[in-house]
């Protein structure tokens, strides 16, 4: 009897203790995110460029991504690989199933961009080195086009994703009928995917 109650309370403190800890865990992810956030509308703010606005769609599908990509090893790429349209299968098979998740409209995505980082450790100011000094990012980020942001992390892995105003990268909700022929247009979204960076 008495070693089934030690049982139970050292179940209840395992509890406790994982109730407390995962605010923590989530809030350092958070705290990470904001961190690269700031680090990038500082480097466009140096540019005299505008702030980029947090945005709902935006950060959503960028979660999703990290989710999806955080078991990829950073050495499995290289450095600035251009995600070609017959690879984007392989290397973001879950993509179209991340839009329909974050209620995305295929046809607002044609402008917009992804950009995902693997830094060990997501190190937040490693991380925006990689967004700043890659020149095939960089250029993403000093485009006045994108207004818009998203910023999601898992373990090594940050994605940014870019939204703009217009029609065709505003990341807008999904209608009724918006995914109607949605394989069709398959090949709209695939210039949302832009370059994969990875630090060696």
């Amino acid at each position: 009897m008495a070693s089934l109650i030690k049982l139970c309370f050292f179940f209840l403190l395992f509890i406790q203790a994982t109730l407390l800890l995962s605010p923590l865990v989530h809030s350092d992810r958070e705290a990470n995110e904001d961190d690269v956030l700031q680090g990038i509308n500082s480097y466009r703010r140096s540019l005299s460029l505008p702030a980029l606005i947090k945005h709902d769609k935006a950060d959503c599908l960028a979660g999703e991504i990290a989710d999806d990509i955080n078991d990829q090893p950073c050495s499995s790429r290289t450095n600035g690989a251009n995600i070609s349209p017959a690879s984007v299968s392989t290397d973001l098979p879950s993509l179209p199933s991340n839009l329909i998740k974050c209620k995305i409209d295929v046809n607002s995505t044609v402008d917009g961009v992804i950009m995902p980082v693997c830094v060990p450790k997501a190190v937040a100011t490693l991380v925006l080195t990689n967004y700043t000094s890659s020149p095939h990012y960089a250029k993403f980020l000093n485009d006045s086009r994108f207004t818009g942001v998203g910023v999601g992390t898992e373990d090594d892995w940050t994605v940014v994703v870019l939204a703009t105003s217009t029609r065709t990268g505003s990341f807008a909700n999904a209608s009724l009928f918006g995914f109607e022929g949605f394989h069709s247009s398959l090949l709209g979204f695939l210039h949302v995917v832009a370059y994969f960076s990875w630090l060696k």
